[in-house]
């Protein structure tokens, strides 16, 4: 993943403070990542600092009085390095190219140490030889000096920083075995061929870490395939249309405004509104949807799409950062980089890990050594307590699992905006749903108009006034509705907006209030001449909106009937949740009869309608009172509150921005079987956290008193200790199998 050096604006609650993404080079495990996080901490200034070891970066957030050096002086002083990898592109590329491949250091190693095992391998076929002392020396000492040196490196920052890692926990073992081995054989040095020597051991140990590093860090860059290939996306060039003529521009001089050439076959640049043409865009990689979607003149396209068949002139409305394409990948790297909660367990842990490992070494060398005297031995099974026992496993037991489950969300088209939402998304049990633009299309149509007094088209006109400015999708509906009946719209004014209720304004010099029966009840308008009707189209299923003059004495003029389609997948999201034995429940500003009919039609039995946008977020917290762990569903203005206040908060991306800051989770496409398929990630990724960490406890509980015991000799203990590091990443990346339940 190309994390860069970043800062970015803190949030509007905290105008005074600063966020930075820091690389931090030479982490090893997961004594490292605390030893980071205690430091950043430790700087003046800092409100908190999440270190991740599998993206190898570091989440501050900061004072703006705190500088990048201050946060680069205190990583180095903990024995680390945080250097911006945009530094690294600027390397030269010729030098590059001829950089010898990143696993020599194995093949070197393995070519070294092969003579030394060899000897080992022969007596299981009752063949004995013994290679020369000195030759032992002469092959184990280029890999324990030369390419063991890392170890040496790191360790001894580590110890002037006060604290243990893997890497210390290596080179203490392996330089015990190695400077057995030398002692050996300078005592037995006038027998010419000494007695067992145990350089292969210390040999073995090094070749194995560093394999097991190497098939680590293999692992790890597949977990980041997601935001590799949503990088992947974004063309370097646009064919912008010019008065001159068309004309193809770097992207960094694309701006808002600007007419863009898509040829088919070619990726659309930029987010921008067809303004002529039609073809089918493929938006696989950033909504998840496998089908083509037809576009035509008027529709929106996301940049990073691919234009399969017709020319598009795309106005261009955002480029670079702004993009939905740059959001996305801000987003997933955000979840990636952050720490879930559960970690915080094993952060406990590793503080003390590395201290109580040497404590267990230091007494089974003792302890081996006074009770039986074999120094030799004692200090062979010391070697192997400190080699079983590297906490690589335990930090890459999470961010690993975390890393793969938000890529296969992202690849289908579900957005995860932090490790947090994810781990507590396994436990939600209850579901609570919008219904316009939620489980609804969202684009009603106005399906009956009903004047009270006056004709139809006086109706019409004045509702249209009314609503003339409106994007709400039933202001829409009724301008549609007035166009195709060409009626003559006048002008109003004082238009406003009454949240939760309708909209008021004067038109004709008359004070017009249009909006739902609760605002006209609390108008004192007197409904009772179409109530019948209204009730009989709420029945349907029908949405009811009221105008009334209220210049004097409140007087109705007539009613307003909208139908919306239900979405084609909602019925099946919500039979998917319920078969998992989650409870479902509707939340709507709508009328009653059209809140049940859409229940009914559903099959949720929980539905609550006529409430207002402050409280929805009242009911929620009440869902959450009662012991539920509730997730809501929405794509409006009027939901952001009750997506804050829910344990985790899912947004249509085909809502508002608003509704999308708010939420934990978007959903790419406006589909509520993502839903369910949200939550199946979030238990399935957790559910590889909780394996994860299992295994990586139980190589050390049950390897450090094999190794103590004497049963466990060093050659097998870095074997399982390079094991458990890929086998605990191999393990995350088998999330990247999933596939969404019923998916075409």
């Amino acid at each position: 993943m190309s994390t860069t050096l970043s800062a970015a604006p803190a949030a509007p609650a905290a105008l005074a403070a600063q966020a930075w993404t820091l690389p931090i080079e030479g982490m090893t495990c997961a004594s490292c990542v605390a030893r980071v996080e205690k430091a950043l901490k430790a700087v003046p200034g800092v409100l908190s600092a999440e270190v991740n070891l599998a993206t190898e970066s570091a989440a501050v957030r900061a004072a703006a009085s705190v500088g990048l050096a201050a946060l680069s002086a205190a990583v180095e002083k903990a024995g680390y390095t945080a250097r911006p990898r945009a530094a690294e592109a600027g390397l030269n590329e010729a030098a590059r190219a001829k950089a010898l491949p990143d696993w020599w250091p194995i093949a070197v190693s393995g070519l070294l140490t092969l003579p030394l095992v060899l000897p080992m391998l022969g007596i299981l076929f009752g063949l004995h030889w013994q290679l020369n002392g000195w030759l032992q020396w002469a092959l184990a000492t280029p890999v324990q000096l030369w390419l063991g040196a890392r170890f040496y490196r790191a360790g001894w920052k580590a110890l002037k920083a006060g604290a243990g890692n893997m890497d210390l926990l290596v080179a203490l073992g392996t330089s015990a075995g190695y400077g057995l081995s030398v002692y050996l054989l300078l005592a037995h040095a006038d027998h010419g061929l000494s007695g067992h020597l145990y350089f292969e051991a210390s040999a073995v140990v090094i070749t194995l870490v560093l394999l097991g590093k190497w098939l680590e860090t293999r692992a790890k860059r597949q977990t980041t395939d997601a935001i590799r290939a949503l990088n992947a996306l974004r063309p370097e060039v646009a064919r912008v249309r010019l008065a001159t003529g068309d004309v193809d521009l770097p992207m960094a001089r694309v701006q808002p405004g600007m007419l863009v050439v898509v040829r088919p076959g070619e990726r659309i640049p930029v987010d921008g509104r067809v303004t002529e043409g039609s073809s089918q865009v493929d938006e696989s990689l950033i909504t998840g949807e496998s089908l083509p979607v037809a576009k035509h003149r008027g529709d929106l396209v996301t940049g990073g799409a691919v234009n399969a068949e017709g020319l598009l002139l795309v106005q261009t409305t955002a480029v670079g950062a702004e993009s939905t394409l740059a959001r996305i990948v801000r987003m997933v790297e955000s979840a990636q980089v952050g720490k879930a909660p559960i970690q915080r367990l094993v952060d406990r842990v590793s503080e003390v890990f590395v201290p109580v490992v040497l404590g267990i070494a230091l007494v089974t060398l003792l302890g081996w050594g006074l009770a039986t005297g074999d120094w030799t031995q004692a200090i062979l099974n010391a070697v192997a307590v400190l080699v079983i026992a590297c906490p690589c496993a335990l930090g890459l037991a999470t961010p690993t699992a975390i890393m793969a489950g938000t890529g296969v969300a992202a690849r289908h088209g579900i957005l995860i905006k932090d490790a947090q939402a994810l781990e507590l998304a396994h436990r939600i049990d209850t579901v609570a749903f919008d219904k316009t633009g939620t489980l609804t299309e969202g684009r009603p149509e106005l399906v009956a108009a009903e004047p009270a007094l006056g004709e139809r088209s006086a109706l019409l006109a004045a509702s249209a006034a009314i609503q003339a400015g409106s994007e709400h999708p039933l202001a829409k509906a009724v301008l549609a509705a007035a166009t195709q009946a060409a009626v003559d719209v006048p002008a109003a004014a004082q238009v406003r907006a009454v949240a939760g209720r309708g909209m008021a304004a004067q038109v004709g010099g008359r004070e017009l209030r249009l909006g739902s029966t609760r605002y006209m009840q609390e108008l004192g308008v007197d409904l009772g001449a179409l109530q019948g009707r209204a009730d009989a189209l709420q029945g349907e299923g029908r949405t009811v909106s009221w105008l009334a003059d209220v210049s004097q004495t409140p007087q109705l003029l007539g009613l307003l009937a909208f139908g919306d389609t239900l979405k084609a997948t909602a019925r099946a999201a919500i039979a998917a949740l319920q078969a998992t034995g989650v409870k479902t429940v509707m939340i709507t500003g709508d009328n009653r009869g059209s809140a049940a009919a859409v229940g009914r039609a559903l099959g949720i039995a929980h539905v609550k309608a006529e409430v207002l946008p402050e409280h929805k977020a009242a009911l929620i917290a009440g869902l959450k009172q009662g012991g539920a762990t509730v997730a809501m569903v929405g794509d409006g203005i009027n939901d952001a509150p009750a997506l804050a206040a829910a344990d985790v908060g899912i947004a249509m991306s085909t809502g508002t921005d608003v509704a999308m800051q708010a939420a934990g989770v978007t959903l790419m496409r406006g589909d509520p079987a993502l839903v369910a398929a949200a939550i199946d990630i979030s238990r399935r990724t957790y559910a590889k956290i909780r394996q994860n960490l299992f295994w990586a406890f139980a190589y050390n509980v049950v390897g450090i008193p094999l190794a103590a015991f004497g049963l466990l000799n060093p050659m097998l203990a870095g074997a399982a200790m390079a094991f458990s590091s890929v086998s605990v990443v191999g393990n995350a990346l088998l999330l990247r199998r999933w596939k969404q339940p019923g998916a075409r």
